[in-house]
């Protein structure tokens, strides 16, 4: 079944490919949209710019929370669960979708969607980096076009119906949401269950930074938050540390220190993360830092330097084991 409808929309057409069941969804504020989509340009070859089915996770959008682009939800309010719709738009529809497509690839690609920006909307930190990041999408944003959408909508859930994901709460929700977080890391950790409480971790850290890019840096609001997210990365590294992700242990405490270059625990992580990858002199330096800094930690670094030495001496005898024959030469038979 292929026919052409007018929605009551300027510069949209739409063409059912598939039909659906039921009546139509009585969206509200908070309903989540699940639904795959496919997004082509409208030339000869109808290029496809994006699939969700390739990253193989539909796309989620909760109605009322302002996504960038508005045509899509007035576009699913006309499907059917189970339908499967084409969507011709106009380019009065589509100037926001290079930005769109940015932030869900950089998802995909398990990159944070808002890395680089400014706290400014979205047109203007278009123009202030001028590209996305991605040719094709710096295409579309250079000239604005007609798109066609082909989407399928799997589910419409009531707002009281599934769990929020953390970005699509409030700040009230977010705030709430940290603590619960926070205390089901702490649990999964006494179950010895490291991944999943990083993933807990993890999650507040995501509340708290979102949070904290509508504040001004180092003032009042952004400092209490940060006080917030200090120990969630602190016990996020602590699990990868019991993980052996140990350079996933670096990266975050030296980011950490980079703005509070005082914090002994950190330096402790670091420290034994550099021990685990042999880093010997940095490891030592940590060490010695951290009994600086918090003299009720010096027996605990006296033990690492211990264990460190003892680890130390024994990799140079194994060294000199496996390389002393290199050197030598052959016997004559």
């Amino acid at each position: 079944m292929e026919e052409t409808y007018l929605l009551n929309v300027e510069g949209v057409k739409k063409k059912i490919l598939h039909g659906g069941q039921g009546e139509l969804p009585k969206l509200q504020d908070g309903s989540k949209i699940t639904f795959h989509f496919q997004t082509l340009k409208d030339d000869f070859e109808r290029t496809v710019i994006d699939d969700s089915r390739e990253a193989g996770i539909p796309m989620e959008i909760i109605v009322g929370k302002m996504f960038k682009l508005e045509i899509w939800e007035t576009l699913l309010r006309s499907m059917r669960a189970g339908e499967v719709a084409e969507f011709w738009c106009d380019a009065i529809h589509t100037g926001m979708y290079a930005l769109v497509s940015r932030g869900m690839r950089r998802i995909a690609e398990g990159r944070d969607p808002l890395e680089g920006q400014k706290h400014r909307c979205g047109m203007g930190n278009m123009f202030d980096y001028h590209s996305t990041g991605y040719e094709d999408l710096d295409e579309l944003q250079r000239t604005p076009q007609p798109l066609i959408f082909i989407m399928e909508l799997f589910r419409v859930e009531e707002p009281w119906a599934y769990k929020r994901d953390t970005w699509a709460m409030s700040k009230e929700e977010k705030l709430a949401a940290v603590p619960v977080l926070h205390r089901e890391g702490n649990r999964l950790v006494l179950r010895k269950e490291f991944g999943q409480a990083a993933e807990k971790y993890q999650e507040a850290v995501i509340c708290l930074r979102n949070l904290q890019a509508k504040e001004k840096p180092w003032e009042d609001g952004w400092l209490k938050l940060e006080s917030l997210v200090t120990p969630l990365v602190l016990n996020y590294c602590q699990c990868q540390l019991e993980l052996g992700e140990y350079y996933e242990v670096l990266e975050h405490t030296t980011e950490l220190l980079q703005k509070h270059k005082d914090n002994a625990k950190a330096y402790f992580k670091r420290a034994k993360a550099h021990a685990a990858v042999w880093n010997e002199r940095e490891a030592r330096e940590d060490f010695l830092r951290v009994a600086h800094l918090d003299p009720s930690m010096a027996a605990a670094v006296k033990k690492e330097l211990k264990q460190l030495g003892e680890r130390m001496r024994k990799k140079h005898v194994e060294d000199r084991k496996r390389y002393q024959g290199l050197f030598q030469p052959p016997r004559r038979p």
